[in-house]
């Protein structure tokens, strides 16, 4: 096995492997940020417009939370009106992703007390200065934890992007299988596929692994604080 790993990860296979993983990470960089800005913004909608606008951001919630994620992006894959795949399939997962990100967020402002809103008030707050200086960092601060759950997530099923050939990691280590031959002048048997798939679940184990640990570890903060 030491012998297939070696003759496997040439230089050159392991700077594509790791650019695979380096495209991964810029994906759920940008997933991830533009779907907790849509994310809140649905969130305020659906707690304090009761409306049509409400009603439309809770409508749509529900269908993207009670729907596959991969369905959304083969569906933006073939018809979204965006120049790249790339942009196609980051639309896709933010369309996703912000439905989540919507519930993370409004659990938060749904654990403050109303009575701050009324505190806020009586200090010659409006409701807007209320939600920028009082609740949302409040918020936020609550779900910290939750959030880097869903930031998790969203790195594993980045993979999804394999099936329509955005060369991330799962993709470029499945076409790593293709390229031993040429680079290696190896036959592709159990081993290689062991080795290479490995690998990458290795890049995806300790990224998220390190994320499980600091949520678990602000998880335990909170609770000492609670107790104190």
């Amino acid at each position: 096995m030491i012998d297939v790993i070696t003759r496997t990860f040439t230089p050159e296979i392991l700077a594509y492997l790791l650019d695979g993983a380096l495209l991964m990470l810029e994906l759920s960089v940008v997933i991830v940020v533009c779907s907790v800005v849509f994310g809140l913004v649905l969130a305020l909608l659906r707690n304090y417009e009761k409306f049509v606008l409400g009603r439309l951001a809770g409508i749509y919630i529900e269908i993207f939370r009670n729907t596959p994620n991969l369905m959304w992006v083969l569906i933006c894959y073939v018809y979204a009106p965006l120049p790249n795949v790339f942009l196609r399939c980051t639309f896709a997962f933010v369309l996703f992703t912000s439905a989540a990100m919507a519930e993370i967020i409004r659990g938060g402002l749904n654990a403050i007390p109303q009575g701050q809103f009324e505190a806020a008030a009586s200090q010659g707050f409006g409701f807007v200065q209320t939600l920028c200086y009082i609740i949302l960092p409040q918020c936020f601060h609550n779900i910290v934890p939750t959030l880097l759950s869903q930031v998790t997530t969203v790195i594993k099923d980045t993979s999804f992007l394999s099936m329509v050939a955005v060369a991330e990691l799962m993709f470029r280590a499945r076409n790593t299988l293709a390229l031993l031959p040429r680079y290696t002048g190896q036959t592709v048997g159990i081993a290689q596929v062991a080795v290479i798939f490995g690998f990458a679940a290795l890049i995806y184990f300790a990224i998220n692994f390190t994320l499980s640990c600091v949520v678990r570890h602000l998880q335990k903060r909170r609770a000492v604080a609670r107790a104190a």
